[in-house]
């Protein structure tokens, strides 16, 4: 016979060890965040990919996200902001993540390699005045990289997220929003407190400030 689960309350301490590695991890969390929130530089890289994805939805364009892993949730994640809603009940908004049809995922990868996987949708289906927000941690994913050079040489416009220092995938595009630092959880938590920035920027100015 089974026995029942064991009550979880009081049995794992957070103390010792334990509670030393969650202290210093979320401060951690903290100082990237108040250091990203003291920043000019990445401030403004937010604002002007706010101002660059209001042109593009203006101009009939729409969104896309392309990244690996944790950054595909993310991409996914964004994107879903936007064609739902983040602070304002509003007309939904053309994005889409590059990372969510397994059939043209896996044929791609199948026929071309998985570092063309993003490639083959931004030529497939991005149109000059488009945007491609290429997320990438380390700044060197070679599928998104590929991507972004797509997107350059299709009129589509480009935006780097990535973490601190330069990097090939900041190179290439027009505005990086950096995250300061070089540990991949850090960074993309960053990542998606910029992308939520970001949103409710497009929000206000495309639809007004909310109540």
């Amino acid at each position: 016979m089974a026995s029942a689960p064991r009550e979880l309350t009081g049995s794992l301490p957070a103390s010792g060890p334990r509670r030393q590695a969650m202290d210093a991890h979320l401060a951690a969390s903290v100082r990237v965040m108040q250091e990203a929130a003291s920043s000019h530089a990445f401030l403004d890289s937010l604002a002007a990919t706010a101002d660059l994805m209001v042109a593009c939805l203006r101009g009939g364009g729409k969104l896309m996200f392309a990244g690996n892993g944790g950054s595909a949730a993310d991409a996914q994640h964004i994107a879903g902001e936007f064609v739902s809603r983040l602070n304002l009940d509003r007309a939904p908004l053309a994005a889409l993540a590059l990372t969510v049809d397994t059939s043209v995922l896996t044929a791609i990868g199948n026929d071309y390699g998985f570092e063309r996987v993003f490639e083959r949708q931004v030529r497939g289906l991005g149109r000059p005045g488009d945007m491609l927000v290429g997320i990438s941690t380390s700044g060197r994913s070679p599928n998104v990289l590929r991507a972004v050079e797509a997107a350059n040489a299709g009129g589509i416009r480009t935006v780097a997220f990535c973490g601190e220092g330069e990097t090939e995938l900041g190179r290439l595009c027009a505005i990086t929003v950096a995250a300061p630092s070089r540990s991949t959880p850090l960074i993309q938590q960053v990542h998606i407190a910029a992308a939520h920035v970001i949103c409710g920027l497009v929000e206000q100015a495309m639809f007004g400030s909310p109540a």
